[in-house]
C-alpha cells in the first residue's frame, strides 16, 4: 500500500513551486490522516514543522528548498515513495525552557536545537549558572550562553565554538559566547538529565533575552532549561545520510 503523504512548504517561491509539482504527482493528504509529512524548505521551516506537528507523532521527511539544509534531504521529484519506504528515522527530544521576565511573567517554550541567552543591550550580560540546584559559576560575563541538544550541536552551538555531540550521547552542551570573565571559559558537557538554571545579574543595566529555536522572550531574569524526554520528534533521512552520519561528517569538513 502506498504511503499517504501530507506536503507542507515554506513561503519561499521555490518551496511553493516544489509543493505544487509534488502534489500533482503523489497527491496530498490532510496531516491528521497521513502516514508521513514531507516538509519543503530550509532548516528553519523544518524546525517550525516539527514544533507545529509534534502532537501528531508523525515522521517528518524534509527536502531542501532552503539554504543550509542540515536537517533536510536532497530535493528530487522522482522516486519519492521509494525514498520514504527506505528512509531511516532519528528520534529527537527537545529542550524545555521555563523563563521568568522582570515583570514576573512566566514563559514556556520548547527547543529542538538550543536555548540561548543573549545580551539585549550595549553591555555584556552577567549570568549566574546552577546545575541541578548546585551553584557552578557565580558570575559569567559574556555576550551570551546556550544549552544545545546533540541534534542542534552543529548549529549556533558550533558557531560559538561548542562541541559537536553524537546523536545518541545523552549529553547536552553548555557553551558561552564571547566570554569575558572567565576569559577562556568555553562551557561544559552535562548529562541530558541535568537542569540548568541561568540567573541574570543586574538585569536593569544589562538586559538579556532568551531564545528557544528563535522564539524570543525579552527581559528575562531567570531561565531553567531541561531535556523533555516525553516529547519525541521523528525525523527521516535517506539511507547513509542520517543524522548520526551528518554529525560525524561535519567534524571533517
Amino acid at each position: 500500500m502506498s504511503l499517504r503523504i501530507a506536503f507542507t512548504a515554506s513561503n519561499a517561491p521555490i518551496a511553493q513551486a516544489a509543493r505544487e509539482s509534488l502534489t500533482r504527482q503523489y497527491g496530498d493528504h490532510a496531516e491528521h490522516g497521513a502516514d508521513v509529512i514531507v516538509a519543503l524548505g530550509g532548516d528553519g521551516f523544518m524546525l517550525h514543522t516539527l514544533h507545529r506537528t509534534q502532537s501528531l507523532a508523525l515522521p517528518v521527511y524534509g527536502m531542501n528548498r532552503g539554504t543550509v539544509g542540515f536537517l533536510m534531504n536532497e530535493y528530487s521529484e522522482y522516486g519519492l515513495g521509494e525514498r520514504l519506504e527506505a528512509a531511516e528515522e532519528a528520534v529527537i527530544n527537545p529542550l524545555s525552557m521555563h523563563a521568568v521576565t522582570m515583570d514576573g511573567t512566566v514563559h514556556h517554550e520548547l527547543a529542538i536545537n538550543e536555548v540561548s541567552l543573549l545580551r539585549a543591550g550595549p553591555q555584556a550580560a552577567r549570568l549566574r549558572i546552577s546545575v541541578d540546584d548546585r551553584l557552578r559559576m557565580a558570575e559569567l560575563v559574556c555576550d551570551g550562553a546556550l544549552v544545545a541538544t546533540p541534534a542542534g550541536s552543529t548549529a549556533y552551538n558550533y558557531s560559538a565554538h561548542g562541541p559537536i555531540l553524537p546523536i545518541g550521547s545523552d549529553v547536552l552542551a553548555l557553551t558561552a559566547m564571547a566570554a569575558f570573565r572567565p576569559r577562556r571559559w568555553r562551557g561544559a558537557l552535562l548529562p541530558s538529565t541535568a537542569v540548568v538554571r541561568f540567573e541574570v545579574l543586574d538585569p536593569d543595566k544589562r538586559p538579556v533575552m532568551a531564545e528557544a529555536d528563535a522564539r524570543a522572550v525579552r527581559d528575562v531574569v531567570q531561565v531553567d532549561i531541561r531535556s523533555e524526554p516525553s516529547i519525541a520528534h521523528r525525523v527521516m533521512f535517506d539511507p547513509g545520510h542520517g543524522l548520526e552520519e551528518r554529525l560525524i561528517q561535519e567534524q571533517f569538513v
